[in-house]
């Protein structure tokens, strides 16, 4: 049994305290974020719910280091950047937090692990080195136990024999990629693979022109054959990820909620059903901060699903320049 309280979140009330005790800890131990709190002029011993707590802007992830006072990064988690655009990066202090989330955030929407073949397509990423990603699926290749299981590069000959070879023996097969490398993919190798599931991470890179979902989704559903496109939705900054079974709406585990504020305001929120930014509050961050506004743009669902439509107009990738600086 998890000795981590975020795990063992089973409805409101239970998430409701423990956000507060882990916001309570924050607000006092994490230094960027307790001066944020100030800055803003908040007071949290006046914050008594959960919906109360402020959010630390994601670009401080760029710019500062966001972990509790006293604690040393066990590793640096570092996002993909770009040219013009400082990467973020993430302080974990204790990495057996981010396995115990990714593993048991897998298996509440797929199972067992070991029951799937897990390929990935993450070229970017493995070539970048110290990416959360790719820490996460070299995880569950090995907990996989499969032999066809690994990183394929840009190999994709090996990659689609592999495929060919899961198909014909009816093996439960996950294709992990990023959104270029697997539409490379389905043009030099197309297939019909109804059974794989096609779980893409979004994201460019700068590689080809950039997408609407719907469009991206149709494209791949014809190269593999398949009837649905999976989304996982996660970054740098979060310990957690949500998923998408094809619909193109993603659901968190118990111990993540979204929001979604105001575009213009980024201390109010809006309805229900309506687009603005994209709030997180993930409890695997014990250690670094749990309450970050994005720079996403997204759309929020009476039971707590949501839909992620783009960025911030002219917002750098990581950025919130719409929160105070200091």
């Amino acid at each position: 049994m998890s000795t981590y309280p975020c795990f063992s979140i089973a409805d409101e009330s239970s998430f409701q305290e423990v956000a507060l005790q882990v916001f309570r800890e924050q607000s006092k131990h994490v230094k960027v974020y307790r001066e944020y709190l100030e800055a803003i002029q908040v007071d949290p011993l006046t914050v008594g719910r959960w919906e109360d707590i402020p959010y630390l802007p994601i670009e401080f992830f760029r710019t500062r280091e966001v972990i509790k006072e006293g604690l040393n990064a066990e590793v640096i988690f570092q996002s993909s950047g770009s040219t013009s655009t400082q990467s973020s990066k993430h302080f974990i202090s204790d990495t057996a937090w981010y396995i115990e989330s990714f593993m048991r955030g897998f298996k509440m929407h797929y199972g067992n692990i070991d029951k799937y073949a897990l390929l990935a397509l993450l070229p970017s990423y493995l070539q970048k080195g110290d990416s959360s990603l790719v820490y996460m699926t070299d995880h569950l290749i090995q907990a996989s136990k499969n032999a066809f299981s690994g990183f394929y590069l840009d190999d994709y000959a090996s990659l689609a024999k592999a495929l060919s070879t899961l198909k014909v023996h009816r093996h439960k097969t996950i294709l992990l990629g990023v959104s270029y490398a697997l539409l490379d993919l389905s043009e030099k190798f197309p297939m019909q693979f109804p059974e794989l599931i096609i779980l893409e991470t979004g994201g460019m890179k700068g590689r080809r022109k950039e997408l609407v979902k719907e469009e991206l989704h149709a494209i791949l559903k014809s190269g593999f054959g398949v009837e649905k496109i999976h989304s996982e939705y996660g970054m740098t900054e979060l310990l957690s990820q949500a998923y998408s079974r094809g619909d193109g709406i993603f659901h968190c585990p118990p111990w993540m909620k979204v929001r979604i504020r105001e575009m213009n305001d980024p201390f109010h929120f809006v309805d229900h059903q309506k687009t603005g930014g994209v709030c997180v509050t993930d409890l695997a961050n014990q250690n670094s901060c749990a309450f970050i506004a994005t720079q996403d743009l997204g759309r929020l669902y009476p039971n707590g699903s949501f839909e992620i439509l783009g960025r911030f107009d002219d917002s750098e990738a990581r950025g919130c320049n719409l929160l105070v600086d200091f």
